[in-house]
């Protein structure tokens, strides 16, 4: 790990944003342009970001997954796997980043949410089997303003849904931002499963044990600044 330089820092900083901190949607930040549209200027309304990534390249956001949930998947008769270009390396799911864009807005006005993009992972996601069926969740995408996971769904080939809610992302647990190379390194992150996505897999394989907000595995976030 190295020191960064003050461009690197805002690129970084921007990206850092994406890992799903809790403080960048609450309520009342989602209503603040709107009370303001009335009264305010387009110019005032949308501010020029201090930091942008228009776009995202590289490298991949990767989960290691959480032993109850991996038990948990056991004890469902579950057996998970990964679809497209992910891999499934020392207890990790690995997820490679192909596109998104990022815009960082100061935090400390009152422009909500301060951070706005996508990071995109388009062809890979994982598996989960039993029996004859399959359900694939694929085609992730991060919304850093919301802090959401969203993604497509296909149980057995058929498309179920497309670009769901699937995952809820929260950062009270987030690392200090680090820097390898060109690349930021964002971990700590926990992921969780959203009520959508738990009654889907519920219906789908006739339990009721997958829980709203089960604790899916922490996060870890490497983003290519250039």
């Amino acid at each position: 790990m190295r020191s960064f330089t003050k461009t690197t820092l805002s690129l970084a900083t921007a990206g850092l944003l994406i890992a799903g901190l809790s403080a960048c949607s609450t309520t009342a930040d989602a209503t603040a342009p709107a009370e303001n549209s009335s009264s305010s200027s387009f110019e005032e309304a949308t501010p020029k970001a201090l930091a942008s990534i228009p776009a995202l390249s590289g490298v991949d956001t990767s989960v290691l997954l959480d032993a109850d949930f991996a038990a948990a998947l056991t004890s469902l008769g579950l057996t998970p796997g990964t679809v497209g270009t992910a891999t499934l390396t020392d207890g990790s799911l690995h997820f490679p980043i192909t596109g998104g864009n990022v815009d960082y807005y100061d935090p400390e006005e009152d422009y909500r949410p301060f951070v706005q993009g996508s990071i995109e992972h388009e062809g890979s996601g994982f598996s989960l089997t039993a029996g004859e069926t399959t359900v694939e969740l694929t085609n992730f995408t991060i919304d850093p303003g919301t802090s959401k996971l969203f993604g497509d769904v296909s149980v057995n080939g058929e498309s179920a849904a497309t670009q769901v809610l699937l995952f809820n992302l929260y950062g009270g647990t987030l690392k200090p931002l680090q820097m390898d190379g060109d690349n930021a390194i964002l971990e700590g992150t926990t992921v969780h499963i959203s009520a959508e996505a738990a009654g889907l897999l519920n219906d789908t394989f006739m339990t009721d044990a997958v829980a709203d907000q089960l604790l899916v595995g922490i996060a870890k976030i490497t983003v290519a600044t250039k």
